[in-house]
């Protein structure tokens, strides 16, 4: 299926027809790329992550079912399922989904072509408290099986139980993104929070920070958390990063992150900062909140002033952290599920080369408009503010779950309703 659009109008009117009072940016200057969109695959169960070979082969997960390849022929292999799957080559009955957890990222070695690793991050039940664990696997020669599984990260929280919390379910705030830097050479992985107030700002749990490793889960040699930190940690202070995007010609580090009723932000990371999230009870000037967690409060199940919650609950606490990492841009102060993250490079992309494209679940709570979309974000040099694009997406609004570049200059887009597009500049 192939179709064309120009200029903006079927996106913006989607949009505001399915979300009264959502602005969306005009996007008609003059070089500005056409798009057309191709759908690569459907009938998918929840795709959630991406990851290419140069010739086009793609990895692909779906968060209840396990990780799959697209051939450039365009057949597709199912390589590892998870717990009460079929027909794939090899199942782990430990791998399980529940909630946002599941297997979430994959990311391809930058040596594939010598030692043929792709890792898988998801949700496990090998230990009586389940974990996330980030999985190393071997494919073999014609991309129909996988072997050999390390796991390489053990030890990643999850959320065991269900709380008072809205999607308070077990697996919440889960993280789950794996990307190589192709600047240093390490694999990053997101972690989310939990719904646990103590995990973001903790020394030694994993959740609500953003790790950097080698291949075999060994922290980088020049990360530099505090001390007393597990020296995996690059960042810590996140509540639920599920977009990372690397520079294309800094390489510096950007993330995408879910806002608590407000403020979704991209930042770009320090080595060792905090980026300023604490939803522990009785600090900042809090009491006790359900559950342990002050992470929506207050009045966490109703509609409030945005800059009332911000207040009390802000999503970087620079009051208490001055020295924490500022974001680029909080979404116009609104939480709309902020998701994957990705630069566009290449000529064919016209004015939009270089700038950075994040998808939106859309979530709208009191106020707040829904929102799917894709945004291209022009980040200033200072990394302290953007301008703003909202792209017209030739497939018309859905939840954006995943971005990611294909080497073939095109943009890749896995959706929660069950297809991956393709979107082509022109």
């Amino acid at each position: 299926m192939i179709q064309r659009i120009t200029g903006l109008s079927l996106c913006a009117f989607l949009a505001s027809a399915m979300a009264p009072g959502l602005a969306v940016a005009d996007n008609s200057d003059a070089d500005a790329p056409e798009l057309s969109y191709t759908t690569v695959l459907s009938d998918l169960k929840d795709p959630w992550d991406m990851a290419f070979l140069p010739d086009g082969t793609m990895f692909f997960t779906e968060k209840c079912h396990g990780l799959s390849v697209r051939l450039p022929s365009g057949d597709v292999n199912p390589l590892l399922g998870m717990e009460d799957t079929e027909d794939y080559a090899t199942t782990a009955d430990d791998l399980f989904c529940h909630g946002q957890a599941g297997m979430n990222g994959v990311a391809v070695d930058p040596d594939f072509d010598d030692n043929r690793y792709v890792y898988v991050y998801s949700a496990s039940r090998i230990t009586p408290l389940h974990k996330n664990r980030v999985i190393r696997l071997t494919v073999n020669d014609d991309f129909s099986d996988v072997s050999d599984r390390t796991d390489i990260v053990e030890d990643i929280p999850y959320k065991q139980t269900e709380s008072d919390h809205p999607f308070g379910d077990a697996g919440a705030h889960n993280g789950g993104r794996i990307r190589f830097n192709p600047g240093d050479g390490y694999l990053y992985v997101t972690t989310g929070d939990n719904h646990d107030g103590e995990i973001p700002q903790h020394p030694t749990r994993l959740g609500g920070k953003v790790l950097r490793i080698d291949r075999d889960g060994n922290a980088a040699s020049d990360n530099n958390p505090p001390d007393g930190f597990n020296q995996r940690i690059f960042t810590y202070g996140h509540r639920n990063v599920q977009g990372i995007a690397f520079h294309p010609d800094t390489h510096e580090t950007f993330v995408a992150e879910h806002g608590p009723w407000h403020s979704d932000e991209v930042k770009v990371l320090e080595n060792g900062g905090n980026a300023g999230w604490d939803p522990r009870p009785n600090v900042g000037g809090r009491g006790d909140c359900p559950d342990h967690y002050c992470g929506y409060m207050p009045d966490q199940m109703e509609g409030m002033d945005p800059e009332e919650r911000r207040a009390f609950m802000p999503m970087t606490d620079t009051e208490r952290f001055p020295d924490a990492i500022r974001p680029a841009w909080d979404n116009d102060k609104k939480s709309q599920g902020m998701s994957s993250a990705e630069f566009l490079t290449g000529s064919q992309w016209k004015g939009w080369e270089g700038k950075m494209v994040v998808g939106f679940l859309g979530i709208g709570f009191g106020d707040t408009p829904i929102g799917q979309r894709l945004d291209l974000l022009d980040i200033a040099e200072d990394r302290l503010s953007v301008d703003v694009t909202t792209m017209s997406v030739p497939m018309g609004p859905a939840r954006f779950r995943s971005v990611v570049q294909g080497p073939d200059g095109d943009l890749y887009v896995a959706v929660d309703e069950g297809e991956i597009y393709q979107i082509t500049p022109e």
